[in-house]
Order: structure tokens, then sequence, then C-alpha cells
């Protein structure tokens, strides 16, 4: 073995878990995430601009929790940890400086009510709030603006997200909406 980082001989991924057998590992099931990791079919366009287009009946399908007048609150697909939700404006719109006052008021006040709501309704001890502007900035949908509202916990970022690479969410995203959704009526 070289003391060299790097030029050691491939590995077991199980090298550093002695008497750990693949048999005895926790499964964790996610399967609402398969979408995602098996590149599932895109929707065409803006999924914000797409989704709420919708007829609102099929509000629970597009995971759409309430409708403002000018933005909407929605559950990320992906999410950090349940109940991790967006408030999105209606109008396609990337820059936060030129967004209509209106508009920026409403996504802020449903941000407001959101937290609130994640509060009560899921017993969140925190919440983080933020948007990722621009590639650059982290945004996954840059062109669109919204506000992450991501509820957190004491303890809800363990080793697996630092060690396994992966988010451990203990409940799927359509019981997390029927916990929310009596709130935004």
């Amino acid at each position: 073995m070289s003391d060299h980082v790097g030029e050691d001989e491939a590995r077991s991924a199980r090298d550093d878990q002695p008497g750990v057998a693949a048999d005895q590992l926790q499964r964790l099931w996610a399967p609402w995430r398969f979408g995602y990791v098996a590149g599932s079919e895109p929707l065409d366009g803006c999924p914000f601009c797409v989704l709420p287009a919708r007829d609102p009946s099929r509000d629970a399908e597009s995971l759409i929790l309430h409708r403002g007048e000018h933005a909407f609150v929605i559950f990320n697909a992906y999410p950090y940890n349940p109940g991790h939700l967006m408030v999105v404006p209606y109008a396609h719109h990337a820059d936060l400086e030129t967004l209509d006052a209106a508009v920026a008021t409403e996504v802020w006040e449903l941000g407001r009510r959101t937290v609130g709501i994640l509060k009560q309704r899921l017993r969140a001890q925190g919440v983080n709030l933020g948007m990722n502007l621009g590639v650059a900035g982290g945004a996954g949908i840059a062109a669109h603006l919204h506000l992450h509202v991501v509820p957190r916990w004491g303890g809800d970022t363990n080793f697996i997200s630092v060690i396994g690479a992966a988010r451990v969410l203990p409940q799927a995203l359509d019981e997390v909406y029927e916990q929310l959704a009596p709130a935004f009526a």
C-alpha cells in the first residue's frame, strides 16, 4: 500500500466498514425519487410554467398546495427534507431585482405563511428560506426564480448525507401533501 493518496489499488466499498455484510445493511426506500434517478420523461417546458397551467383539479398530482394571485406554493419533487416547498411566481422571470413589486410582495407573504404552516403542521423546529439565483448561484431552474422553504429538525442532517451522499426522507410526498393541504385552504 502506498503512502500517497490515489496510488492505492482499487478498494472495495466495504473496506472501511469491517464486519458489515451487504445483507446486514438497512434498506432505505424512496420510490418517488426513481423518476429523478432514472431520468424520467421531463415536462415539455418550464415545470414552474407547465404545472400551474394545468387544471386546478390536478393540483394534488402536480404537488401544488396553494394558488395565489401572483404566485403559488408547490412541493419540491426532489426534496432535501419532507415538506420542502417552494413559492413560485406564475410569471416566468429569472431576476429578483426586476421582479414586479406586487409579485415580490406575494412571494414573500406566501413564504411567511408557509413557514408558519410548516412549524404548525410538521412541527418544524427551524426553517431554511432561500433563492438560488442563476446557474452560478446553484439554481436548478435558473430561468424561473423560486423561494425554497425547507423545514428543519434537530439531527435531520446526519452521517448518511455526508458519508452516503444520500438523503433519508422518512415520509412520502403524498403523505406530507395530505398533512399540509388543509392549512393552505
